[in-house]
């Protein structure tokens, strides 16, 4: 049955293709764009099945009204994927203070204003169906990416407590956790101007694997789409969904690891808890 998506940075990336394949199975899709006629081509092949509107994640104070808008134009909306971000690449150190803010108001803050927007709508329609597309960067951490996970690390705990929040009023979430995925990804990726000391660091080797291409991609963005559709269309779908053998392997090691050190600790853990007399 044909379903209304909502879907945020459609305009390249997995959001692209998601638009992509939405249309091409019948649903209408109101598509979020930074910059106009972007999907110009998708619009008139597609007519009134798209729905193309003009949203920047950084201007805040204009997510509420657009995402209230669609609601109003199409009735009611059955899924809301929070798509729409960048990648900010350096040490630390490195990054100037423009550029923190830049990506935690685009990564972080614009993902949680979108879904804070839409919850008035999806509980008076009696439930609906959030997808936020977060990272495997949203469970482990490469070197020079610090600002980028703590956007992903960020929005996936914000989501993981909203969800129990709205539970009762037929809300449920998705956290998409794709591995590295052949998109435009690096093409748009932000990078802050190195410093030398860095150079023969865990941050430089990764910065010289982005340049010369030795960042290895399994995930494909077609079958990382299909999947997260597929999801998003079961019964009771997982809270979280790795995508890709990167994103399983990588995210099943950082767990393993974290509970052996858990369990290692285990009597200190206990000896702050309060005494019983």
């Amino acid at each position: 049955m044909p379903k209304t998506w909502f879907i945020t940075g459609a305009s390249s990336g997995l959001g692209l293709e998601m638009t992509q394949q939405l249309l091409a199975q019948g649903h209408k899709v109101v598509a979020t764009i930074r910059r106009p006629g972007t999907l110009e081509q998708l619009e008139q092949l597609y007519g009134d099945q798209l729905d193309v509107v003009s949203l920047d994640l950084i201007e805040a104070k204009s997510i509420a009204s657009v995402v209230d808008e669609a609601f109003r134009r199409h009735g009611r909306i059955d899924v809301l994927v929070s798509n729409a971000g960048y990648g900010l690449f350096g040490a630390a150190e490195e990054l100037a203070d423009d550029q923190i803010d830049r990506q935690i108001a685009a990564n972080l803050a614009g993902s949680i204003h979108v879904i804070r927007a839409a919850l008035p709508s999806l509980r008076r329609q009696s439930g609906g169906r959030i997808v936020q597309v977060s990272s495997e960067g949203g469970q482990i951490a490469y070197p020079g990416f610090s600002l980028y996970h703590a956007t992903k690390w960020g929005i996936e705990g914000f989501v993981e407590s909203v969800a129990q929040e709205v539970a009762p009023f037929g809300i449920d979430f998705i956290i998409a956790e794709p591995g590295p995925t052949g998109t435009n990804f690096g093409a748009n990726l932000v990078c802050a101007d190195p410093m030398d000391v860095y150079e023969n660091t865990p941050a430089g080797a990764v910065r010289r694997a982005i340049v010369d291409g030795g960042f290895e991609i399994k995930g494909d963005a077609a079958r990382t789409v299909a999947a997260i559709i597929s999801a998003a269309e079961s019964e009771k779908p997982p809270l979280r969904l790795a995508l890709g053998s990167t994103a399983y392997s990588s995210i099943s090691q950082a767990l393993s690891a974290r509970l052996e050190a858990i369990e290692a600790q285990r009597d200190v853990a206990y000896s702050a808890d309060r005494s019983e007399a």
